[in-house]
């Protein structure tokens, strides 16, 4: 079953927020990257994160173009999605 937009949304934040050793208050979907100090091995471990939560794989071209929370949502959605579609 897929999650509701709002659920994967709260769970992407979580694990941004975990990862990067966040108040979870202080990480919305509209904070850049950089807003969050988030570098280049930062966000290799978000994805990675990502992948064990939703149980999916993120191509490499998705990881080099990711630079927002929003950005990691809606690709995590998309793949959430089309992983849901070729299930069925």
């Amino acid at each position: 079953m897929l999650p509701s937009d709002d659920e994967l949304t709260a769970r992407v934040l979580r694990i941004i927020a975990e990862t990067q050793r966040r108040d979870p208050a202080t990480v919305s979907i509209d904070n850049t990257f950089d807003e969050l100090s988030i570098d280049s091995m930062d966000a290799v471990n978000i994805v990675f994160a990502v992948e064990n939560e939703f149980s999916i794989d993120v191509p490499d071209d998705d990881v080099r173009t990711i630079r927002t929370v929003r950005d990691v949502v809606d690709g995590v959605r998309r793949l959430v999605v089309a992983k849901a579609s070729t299930a069925s």
